[in-house]
């Protein structure tokens, strides 16, 4: 694996295809569709990139400019236009509140659900049933429907299964907006304990903060092509108009 990424993305591109007609009718639409009523959204045009193992790497960017299709198009969720994706090693994706989540099915029975999907025999899960729930703080709502969850009960216990299943990467959205202070705390010793065992993270995150706190590394995404690739520090200085030698210099 010397010289290889975790993971490699190569020109990547994603276009979408907007319907503009207005029709009601899913007949007339298709009737249209490839005529004069579709419309490209070039969302990403090109981008290539790797992240190597044991780093964290954090994409920044206004809405808009990729970043989480990006997310989706790693964790498979959608397919590129063209170019290539390669993951290396188990990927665990913690990409929206309650994504992965049956609603009808317990906090419990959905553990089960996402270890299995994510390649753990249900012996594995089992195993780590009862981290993963006194991680998340869940309590007895563990047993409860997950469509009665609180969307910070989601994202705790999303997040809990996330670090408790043994995967090379973490793929997260908006990283540490999961909870309180304390528990904000105990996520962050989680992920350096993940790093500290030779864990890598691609994270997308508004929260410049939790940037500079957990990154090692930054890719900015502007209009969605690569702007800047560099040390967080500099990279959220230029993001956010400042002048980094200046203050330096103060």
């Amino acid at each position: 694996m010397s010289g290889h990424g975790l993971i490699e993305v190569k020109d990547l591109k994603k276009e979408f295809t907007l319907n503009t007609s207005g029709v009601a009718s899913i007949k007339t639409a298709l009737l249209w569709w490839r005529k004069r009523n579709a419309k490209k959204l070039n969302v990403l045009k090109g981008i290539s990139f790797q992240v190597h193992p044991g780093e964290c790497v954090a994409v920044v960017g206004k809405n808009g400019a990729g970043k989480s299709t990006l997310l989706s198009l790693l964790a498979r969720v959608y397919k590129p236009t063209s170019g290539s994706i390669e993951i290396r090693g188990r990927m665990a994706p913690l990409l929206e509140l309650g994504a992965g989540f049956h609603p009808d099915l317990t906090g419990l029975e959905n553990i089960y659900f996402n270890g299995v999907i994510l390649g753990l025999t249900r012996e594995e899960m089992r195993a780590r049933t009862d981290k993963i729930i006194e991680f998340s703080e869940i309590g007895d709502h563990i047993n409860a429907p997950t469509r009665t969850y609180s969307s910070g009960m989601l994202a705790r216990l999303g997040f809990s299964v996330a670090v408790h299943i043994d995967a090379d990467i973490l793929l997260v959205d908006e990283v540490l907006a999961v909870g309180d202070y304390e528990f904000e705390r105990k996520c962050y010793a989680k992920i350096d304990e993940f790093r500290a065992n030779g864990g890598t993270i691609l994270f997308v995150s508004h929260q410049m903060d939790a940037v500079r706190k957990v990154a090692d590394r930054c890719i900015w995404l502007k209009d969605g092509q690569i702007h800047r690739v560099g040390p967080p520090d500099f990279i959220i200085a230029e993001y956010e108009g400042r002048d980094l030698d200046l203050e330096e210099g103060r």
